[in-house]
């Protein structure tokens, strides 16, 4: 019975819980949920790395338009592929239990497709495209939307968005918290 916890030392679930925003009996679960992702690897290597397509199979990351954005970012790997530890980081940032500001930077980061520290254009328009899927936006209703959000948001008028400039939208946004989230 006690063998989902023969995988961890008690001093490594404390440092787990240490480190994240769950308890021991939490890790201790979303190890569950990420040895069910692939029993044959996974198995009693608690050191394993999965690839990202295995990642992908969690239900809300499956669904999610920006599950490969989301495994790119937790992953300690260019690849995406993920080891328990980038799992675990990655659904203690999406808990219910993680601050604001932690959730905010963590957005912020996985909108930030080029990796400049900025949501450019370019950023913005494929967060639209992925949220958008079915649904293309022709060329002119793209251009209107991007102007629109760098005219709400775009605060020193540099056509993007600083990380202050996305906590300021985040701020004012009711639905971030419980949209920002990804339950175990």
């Amino acid at each position: 019975m006690g063998q989902s916890k023969s995988q961890f030392t008690e001093e490594e679930l404390q440092d787990y819980q240490d480190l994240t925003y769950f308890t021991k009996k939490e890790v201790l679960y979303a190890h569950q949920k990420f040895k069910s992702l692939a029993p044959e690897k996974v198995g009693h290597n608690k050191n394993a790395k999965l690839p990202m397509s295995k990642i992908l199979q969690f239900p809300e990351l499956s669904v999610n338009p920006f599950g490969e954005r989301i495994c790119k970012v937790f992953s300690s790997s260019q690849d995406g592929d993920c080891t328990f530890e980038d799992f675990l980081d990655m659904m203690s940032i999406f808990s219910e239990n993680a601050p604001k500001p932690v959730k905010a930077e963590h957005a912020f980061r996985i909108f930030d497709f080029d990796g400049d520290d900025m949501l450019g254009i370019s950023d913005l328009k494929q967060i639209i495209n992925r949220l958008t899927n079915d649904n293309k936006l022709n060329d002119s209703e793209m251009t209107m939307l991007v102007q629109n959000i760098l005219t709400e948001a775009d605060l020193d008028d540099d056509s993007s968005l600083s990380f202050a400039e996305f906590e300021h939208i985040i701020d004012r946004s009711p639905d971030f918290l419980s949209s920002f989230r990804i339950r175990l």
